[in-house]
């Protein structure tokens, strides 16, 4: 006797309904992983300016009409630009002991002035939950950060990485309504008109305007690691960390340093590209460091005579770390690298931004001149190591030596055969009233 077509039916259900519910658990457990990530575990994304507040701010610049105001890229960018205010405590002068000397220094205003010194500088906007790029330098040392938001408001904040060596940092405040400045998708080409905004002087948030001059500008000796977009925007101390914006009000660079003779503008500043922003943003949000690939060698660029029509390419290998990923690959001291991946080494700064911007452990496939014979040469990159921290001046020349928040460096100490000598030429003066004898 057969068994009924609905028994058949119902043995089918019961075989399969195990599998439908192993299929439905596993799609609860991933949805709730995914729902329980943190945001410093999902990757940071730089935030895109909607479509349609595009085209409302950008200007025509087909038309016969000169354009008049740029004031709605600006509106809307200026929200996105904070002001920073850190304060760093103040050491006790070395001397502050001697009485002799404290009288000395009191009664020629070098004496303690309040419990420590406040610096400024800008920051941008740059996610909803609170994340703020700024420069490395306007938080360097600082024990307290307050943010002046455009709307009044204002928020301690907390460092979550630094990177000296592109001279970029992290910082995050608790708070809610913040409006991330949108990232320009596009490189930005020489000529295109640029806006700077930031906080110079603390005189309060600054908008200028001029236009792009150049970009990809290395070896100017700021940064370890440097890819500047260089503008005549006015830049001057306190616009460090603020936005360099494009016509409709995008975000094409941070503000880092200017060149200057006076301490002021000249027409030659600098911005780290969002390019770069959004690699070392993703590393200090994800680890609260920045990871980057490593040679292990010293080069120099090839020595080029201006006089001559040949020209000459390539990075000489002036000495291999031992044990280093170089040393390891089979690179030596006397080799030309001529390309890496295909790139052409045209000097020795494309070589070292080549490889700073390689995750460890990255292969790079290294052609080089040997002993006058081409040769390939596979390399592993290592992480670099780190390097200390060096304090960098706010103007690339001119004036006397200031580091980025204005203040002079520290003067040598006095030996103690100069104290001793100074202290009992002051005591003479003061048992006299200050008359010399």
């Amino acid at each position: 006797m057969s068994s009924s077509p609905n028994a058949n039916n119902k043995a089918s259900l019961w075989q399969w309904l195990p599998w439908v519910l192993l299929i439905v658990v596993i799609a609860a457990f991933v949805w709730l992983f995914m729902s329980m990530k943190t945001p410093s575990e999902a990757t940071w994304e730089p935030p895109r300016t909607p479509p349609a507040e595009q085209e409302a701010s950008a200007p025509v610049a087909d038309t016969p009409e000169p354009i008049s105001s740029y004031h709605n890229a600006v509106a809307r960018a200026s929200q996105s630009v904070v002001n920073i205010y850190t304060t760093q405590a103040m050491a006790e002068h070395p001397y502050i002991d001697d009485p002799v000397l404290r009288r000395f220094f009191e009664n020629h205003g070098d004496q303690q002035q309040g419990p420590g010194s406040t610096n400024l500088g800008s920051g941008v906007i740059v996610s909803e939950d609170g994340y703020i790029v700024t420069n490395a330098h306007v938080v360097e040392k600082a024990d307290e950060i307050t943010v002046a938001f455009s709307d009044g408001r204002k928020s301690r904040a907390k460092v979550i990485g630094t990177d000296p060596d592109s001279d970029l940092a992290v910082i995050r405040v608790d708070m809610t309504g913040l409006t991330p400045l949108g990232f320009r998708e596009e490189p930005i080409r020489v000529g295109d008109l640029a806006l700077a905004i930031g906080n110079p002087f603390g005189v309060g948030q600054t908008v200028t305007q001029g236009i792009i001059s150049a970009t990809g500008r290395t070896g100017l000796g700021v940064n370890k690691f440097e890819d500047f977009i260089q503008t005549d925007a006015a830049i001057n101390p306190g616009n460090s960390g603020g936005a360099l914006v494009d016509a409709s009000g995008e975000l094409v660079g941070i503000n880092t340093v200017i060149f200057s003779r006076s301490g002021g503008s000249m027409g030659i500043g600098f911005a780290i590209p969002t390019a770069l922003v959004e690699q070392v943003m993703n590393a200090l949000i994800k680890d609260g460091r920045v990871s980057r690939g490593w040679l292990g060698i010293e080069i120099q660029s090839q020595l080029r005579d201006p006089t001559q029509l040949e020209t000459s390419t390539g990075v000489e290998v002036l000495n291999v770390v031992p044990q280093g990923p170089a040393a390891i690959s089979g690179l030596k001291t006397g080799d030309i690298i001529l390309t890496i991946d295909g790139v052409e080494m045209t000097d020795a700064n494309t070589l070292i931004q080549y490889v700073a911007r390689k995750p460890p452990n990255t292969v790079l496939n290294t052609q080089i001149l040997r002993n006058g014979k081409h040769a390939e040469v596979p390399v592993t990159l290592a992480e670099r190591p780190s390097q200390e921290v060096v304090q960098r001046p706010v103007t690339m020349e001119g004036g006397p030596e200031q580091n980025y928040h204005g203040e002079s460096q520290e003067r040598p100490m006095m030996s103690e055969e100069e104290r001793d000598r100074m202290r009992e030429e002051l005591m003479k003066l003061f048992e006299n009233n200050g008359a010399p004898q």
